[in-house]
């Protein structure tokens, strides 16, 4: 029976919250962000092991990460891209995995996913022929600017949605979409279009929002207060 493995890219630096630290490392609610990921796939009975990938140059996580996880492995393999971290982390993986197994991406900077939301793509994907990802339909409208930021086009918002994570695929299956994508796909998901597959949209939730710039740290800590789920 395939198994579910988790592996979380963090060897970003997260420039665009201009904070002294990877956004990772913020705090919420008492805890870094990374540790409110890890928490929540170390508390899934459906979770086998948790991969976090990190640069040699990261001082930050030996000093704010304190528990430990049967589950929880660490790979200094961070690279110059989010896939190819990604894909330095399959490789190092591979003989802890089976080609079937399920692998789930998840950002370090998305700390509001919900157990009920991790169990809810697990359970419509586990027997899907090509996987998916979390995501939004996109309920703003759209504009399209031109070179000096002026609306050139509406862009219809039908049929329109945001990619959230987990994004969960196949072993064999993501390694290879990783591994012959000409460029730099912005997430695994595209790269698995690339193989001429369609993954599944499985409706994901408004608290399971990416940490980005600093105004998105208060709208989670708000959604998180209002809703009792911290």
């Amino acid at each position: 029976m395939a198994r579910f493995h988790v592996i979380i890219p963090a060897a970003g630096n997260g420039s665009r919250m201009r904070a002294d630290a990877p956004k990772q490392y913020l705090n919420l609610h008492g805890k870094t962000l990374i540790q409110h990921v890890i928490k929540v796939f170390d508390q899934s009975i459906r979770i086998s092991t948790i991969h976090i990938l990190i640069n040699n140059e990261d001082v930050h996580w030996r000093s704010t990460y304190l528990h430990s996880s049967s589950k929880l492995q660490v790979h200094y393999c961070g690279a110059d891209t989010r896939a190819g971290t990604v894909l330095n982390g399959l490789n190092a993986i591979q003989n802890q995995v089976e080609d079937d197994d399920w692998i789930l991406v998840h950002d370090a900077a998305r700390p509001g996913l919900s157990n009920l939301l991790l169990n809810q793509l697990i359970n419509t994907l586990e027997n899907d022929a090509v996987g998916g990802l979390l995501a939004m339909p996109l309920a703003d409208t759209l504009k399209r600017a031109g070179d000096d930021q002026r609306v050139s086009a509406t862009i219809p918002r039908n049929d329109l949605w945001q990619a959230q994570t987990p994004q969960m695929f196949r072993y064999v299956t993501l390694k290879k979409a990783l591994a012959e994508f000409s460029g730099t796909p912005t997430d695994e998901a595209e790269a698995i279009e690339a193989l001429g597959l369609k993954p599944k949209l499985v409706t994901g939730e408004l608290r399971n929002l990416k940490v980005t710039y600093p105004q998105d740290l208060v709208v989670l800590t708000a959604l998180l207060d209002s809703q009792s789920l911290t």
